[in-house]
């Protein structure tokens, strides 16, 4: 009998307590000029209802109905786009011009400090999703679990773990697996799989027998996972074409003008087969198109944004190293490269594959705070890239290029609340992704 004399009591001190929680959990995007992703034209003073993690509504003011326990968020005059994508991230370096000392001297911090501190400045640009392309694989795997455990900040990541590739570079180990024949190859990217990786990333493989170079790829493709590879020199590209690599990465070939008529109508044929599924290519040309000007003009080297999460013992070393951005042997070939980067970058977009927005972020003078919207840049104002479709490069087709569409990728009913907004018309200002206003992941608001 006691027991009931409380009940209502205790009722109502639950309903107290769930309700406040329930409507934390419900927000309301409102007023702003939605680009979903999808590529057509933006929704004037939408309304996105977010419950929990998840996009449930989307309409516009006047004919959407807003929860009454939503926290509403205006969004007026801002554009609202779903969370960027970045496909070519190194988030174990961060911007130091001498990997040889970098990797030597801080290799035992990677997990704890440097690759969680290149996540966050990621996130806090407005990327939502990366992919990290090279790295060791325990920190790999640790890192990417905590982000996903919500234990650290940053973007969704999908990682490789070390390259495959014939020989490591001296003191690369770590990071670089070599291998010595076709069931070498087969046996390194089973242990890679079985570590948990997201993709299998392939370089100089131009090096290696054919024997080699497929067994790798064919035993990607037996267990799910899409291979990536390097684009720098012509064979690499013929070999992956021929034993059927799903993304390349960079432009590639050095100084020559163009890409070689043969490999143009190789990457044609290969995109004329619409059974295959796109081919994805990702460019990365900022980091050498606009090294002169960086050189010319460092002043972006004194942003502090990049120095979010770093010892000041690191960052002092970091600032150092870029004491003379003239002098870096990284860069030296650099001015003869820059002209040739147009061509190619419009060879590949003529050729029928599906450039993706990647950025090569953490080499010399390139921070991941900054990395993501300057690649837009270029595309859009140095390349005279349709805004609407380079954005799509860097939310829709990052997503079905990682098989994830149904999930990420575009605000759209049903998927994760990954959602940027940005004061001002992206659409018109590619530039105004420099500074994101908003950075909402999984639902909840972290910028």
């Amino acid at each position: 009998m006691k027991t009931y004399r409380y009940l209502p009591a205790i009722v109502f001190l639950l309903l107290l307590v769930s309700f406040p929680l329930y409507a934390q959990n419900t927000k309301a995007l409102v007023g702003g000029t939605l680009i979903d992703g999808f590529g057509g034209p933006p929704l004037r003073n939408s309304v996105i209802i977010i419950e929990g993690e998840r996009i449930k509504e989307i309409g516009q003011v006047g004919s959407t109905e807003i929860p009454a326990n939503a926290e509403i968020i205006s969004t007026e005059g801002m554009s609202v786009m779903p969370g960027l994508w970045d496909m070519h991230v190194h988030l174990m370096i961060n911007g130091h011009s001498n990997y040889t000392h970098w990797d030597s001297t801080y290799i035992g911090v990677f997990e704890s400090v440097i690759m969680p501190s290149s996540a966050h400045q990621l996130l806090m640009a407005g990327v939502t999703s990366a992919r990290d392309l090279g790295a060791p694989l325990e920190a790999s795997i640790k890192v990417r679990d905590r982000i996903n455990k919500g234990e650290i900040p940053g973007p969704t990541i999908y990682v490789s773990g070390p390259f495959i590739q014939k020989a490591p570079y001296p003191g690369t180990e770590a990071f670089r697996w070599g291998i010595n024949g076709a069931a070498d190859a087969r046996a390194k990217v089973k242990k890679l799989v079985d570590a948990g990786v997201d993709v299998i990333k392939l370089i100089d493989h131009d090096e290696m027998t054919f024997e080699e170079a497929k067994a790798v790829v064919d035993e990607a493709h037996k267990y799910g996972k899409p291979v990536i590879a390097h684009s720098h020199r012509p064979d690499e590209i013929r070999i992956g074409l021929k034993i059927g690599v799903d993304c390349f990465e960079h432009t590639g070939l050095a100084s020559a003008p163009e890409y070689p008529a043969d490999i143009v109508a190789m990457i044609k044929e290969r995109t004329a087969k619409m059974n295959m599924g796109p081919l994805f290519w990702t460019p990365t040309v900022e980091g050498l198109f606009n090294y002169e000007y960086t050189r010319n003009n460092p002043e972006k080297l004194d942003d502090p944004s990049w120095h979010l999460g770093l010892p000041d013992s690191i960052i002092r070393d970091i600032r150092a190293s870029l004491r003379f951005p003239g002098r870096m042997p990284y860069f030296q070939l650099t001015p003869v490269r820059k002209p040739t980067l147009e061509k190619k970058f419009n060879q590949l977009k003529e050729s029928g594959v599906v450039m993706l927005i990647g950025t090569d972020s953490g080499i010399p003078m390139k921070f991941h705070s900054q990395s993501t919207w300057n690649e837009l840049d270029v595309w859009v104002n140095e390349f005279g890239y349709d805004p609407m479709l380079a954005i799509k490069a860097a939310t829709y087709w990052p997503a079905v290029a990682m098989k994830v569409d149904k999930d990420y990728g575009t605000i759209s009913e049903g998927k994760y609340a990954d959602i940027i907004t940005v004061r001002g018309d992206v659409l018109r200002h590619v530039v105004l992704l420099q500074n994101v206003d908003m950075v909402i992941k999984h639902g909840k608001r972290v910028r």
